[in-house]
């Protein structure tokens, strides 16, 4: 399944902000102990475009589980990585278990995608793989979909470089840039993007991603770069930065004014590289 077999469903992760200029060193650093991801290989940036979808409460819940700290939470989400019809959707299921991450997803096919957020369950050829643990992930979605009464409510989208061990999932090492949001309130996976906001601009987020121990050489490298943790949510900080009134009520088209803090336009992710959206 794309995307799927470098899937680390139980993992370890920890954050790190970092400027551009930090990022060749540090990729050096790596790439003595990982190899760049195929998807990867040969884009500009040697990243390749992630969308997502996040679905919420009218009253955001999962968004103040995140911001509150909460040590057992998880999030819902689409996860996509063009708008071609004929590519997949995964339906994925995010959890913090106390310090440790446990992730599920579900590919399905495109065309699955509004009756599947609508609460309906699928038809066997919706999904991408007969595997039951595929089934179970999307049934688990499902149950949490309806407990939450949870919609749409945003679209993240950025640009992923990633490394990861020629011997396994591991260990995996992610740079991500040019992470835009905005509200969106549709069951669609969509990649075109039209009032997005940098909720952190001017910064790559490392995040440094482990199965088992820290490794050595991760010790090693945050101590030579001096990096210091962080914790950042892609979906809450959008929503911290635009409001929590633009994400409330799916019914209601808001008009706004970019903040002033928010940065310039945001780009999108395209197969030839960057096109910039304008406000």
């Amino acid at each position: 399944m794309p995307q799927d077999h470098r899937l680390q469903q139980q993992r370890f992760e920890l954050k790190y902000r970092l400027t551009e200029e930090l990022v060749p060193p540090i990729r050096d650093f790596v790439s003595s102990y990982l190899e760049l991801d195929d998807y990867a290989a040969g884009r500009p940036d040697f990243s390749y475009p992630v969308h997502s979808v996040y679905l919420d409460s009218d009253d955001l819940q999962t968004h103040h589980a995140s911001v509150n700290g909460d040590r057992n939470r998880f999030k819902l989400r689409l996860r996509y990585y063009d708008d071609q019809p004929d590519t997949p959707v995964f339906f994925e299921v995010k959890a913090r278990a106390d310090n440790c991450i446990l992730k599920q997803r579900c590919g399905v096919r495109r065309k699955a995608v509004p009756l599947l957020v609508a609460g309906q369950l699928p038809d066997a050829d919706d999904l991408l793989s007969k595997e039951p643990r595929h089934l179970v992930t999307l049934q688990r979605f499902s149950l949490l979909l309806h407990q939450l009464n949870a919609k749409p409510k945003a679209h993240n989208s950025y640009l992923r470089e990633a490394w990861v061990s020629s011997q396994g999932n591991a260990v995996r090492v992610t740079f991500d840039r040019h992470i835009c949001l905005e509200p969106f309130f549709s069951a669609e996976a969509v990649a075109a993007m039209t009032q997005p906001v940098r909720p952190l601009q001017g910064f790559v987020v490392l995040e440094l991603k482990f199965t088992a121990r820290f490794p050595n050489w991760f010790r090693a490298m945050v101590q030579q770069f001096n990096l210091m943790q962080s914790s950042f949510s892609k979906y809450s900080g959008g929503v911290a930065l635009l409001g929590e009134h633009r994400f409330r009520n799916s019914a209601r088209v808001y008009e706004w004014q970019r903040p002033a803090d928010a940065g310039p336009a945001c780009e999108k992710a395209t197969p030839q590289g960057l096109a910039t959206i304008e406000p």
